[in-house]
This record gives structure tokens, C-alpha cells and sequence, in this order.
């Protein structure tokens, strides 16, 4: 004999509502807040550090030309253009290519100081949101006997 009253009533579990409930939404919003917490920062130093790269790219480049001018004619170049660049001084994207001075995409400034026949320096500046985040290194230098520097009270930025 089947009992009438049994299979009229139903376990709780199946009255309850489908959904989520305010306090899941809460728990997943703070545990998505503190990822967001941690990673932007490691994110932001991660891009500082990859422009730099490019920087020093652009850094090395530029002496390697001075190196090889110096070799064909005696002296160091007092103007980039000399060295095949398009102008005395140019600016870089994230991508390591040249863009105009105005450009909001720039990052760094490239340009040559205390240049004489027997001596150079390359520096390259940080610009816009570049300048703001590399507080450490700041301008990055090189100059003629291939001494590497940088304005900011970083270590470690070569």
C-alpha cells in the first residue's frame, strides 16, 4: 500500500527558489575586488618595466650608430639625423617605433647631450603615463664609454 500522505509532500529542498542570493553576489564582488587588488599593481609595474625595455633598445641603438659614425669619420655626431634618424631628437611608442612629438601614445624622449668630437651621451626621457608610473629610474643615460645611469634613485634599471 502506497501512502497518500508520502507523495503529496515534498523535501524542503525542492520548495526553495532558484536564484542567487545577495550574500553569494557579495562574497564573489569582494573576492573579484581583492584579485583586482593585487593584480593591477603587479600589472602596472609589469608595463613600466617592458617600456623601459624599449627605451634601452632604443638607448643602445643609438650609440651603436654613434660607434659606428666614430669609426668612419673619426668623431661622434653631434645630431641624430647624422646617424639616419629622421630628426635630433625623437620620440618612441610601446612598440619601439618613432612617433611625432604630440603623439599621446609616446613613452620616452630620445635624444643626444654633451656631444663633442670625442664624447656623447644618449638619454631617453619618460613621457606621459610612462613618466608617471618610473619614478625609480626615471632618464635613462648612456654615454660614450658606455656608462649607463638614470636620473631617479633606482637600482635596478639597466
Amino acid at each position: 500500500m502506497i501512502d497518500a500522505k508520502r507523495h503529496l509532500r515534498r523535501p524542503a529542498a525542492k520548495h526553495r527558489a532558484l536564484g542567487v542570493t545577495l550574500l553569494e553576489v557579495l562574497v564573489v564582488v569582494a573576492i573579484v575586488g581583492v584579485l583586482a587588488a593585487i593584480g593591477y599593481p603587479s600589472y602596472t609595474q609589469y608595463i613600466t618595466r617592458t617600456n623601459r625595455a624599449v627605451a634601452k633598445a632604443a638607448v643602445l641603438q643609438v650609440a651603436d650608430r654613434q660607434e659606428q659614425f666614430f669609426a668612419d669619420n673619426k668623431r661622434y655626431s653631434a645630431s641624430l639625423v647624422q646617424l639616419g634618424y629622421a630628426a635630433d631628437g625623437f620620440m618612441l611608442n610601446d612598440e619601439g617605433a618613432a612617433v611625432a612629438d604630440g603623439d599621446s601614445q609616446r613613452i620616452y624622449s630620445v635624444a643626444l647631450s654633451n656631444t663633442s668630437a670625442t664624447t656623447f651621451t644618449v638619454n631617453a626621457a619618460p613621457q606621459l603615463r610612462q613618466s608617471d608610473r618610473d619614478q625609480q629610474c626615471q632618464t635613462l643615460t648612456l654615454t660614450h664609454t658606455g656608462r649607463r645611469g638614470q636620473t631617479g634613485p633606482g637600482d635596478n634599471c639597466w
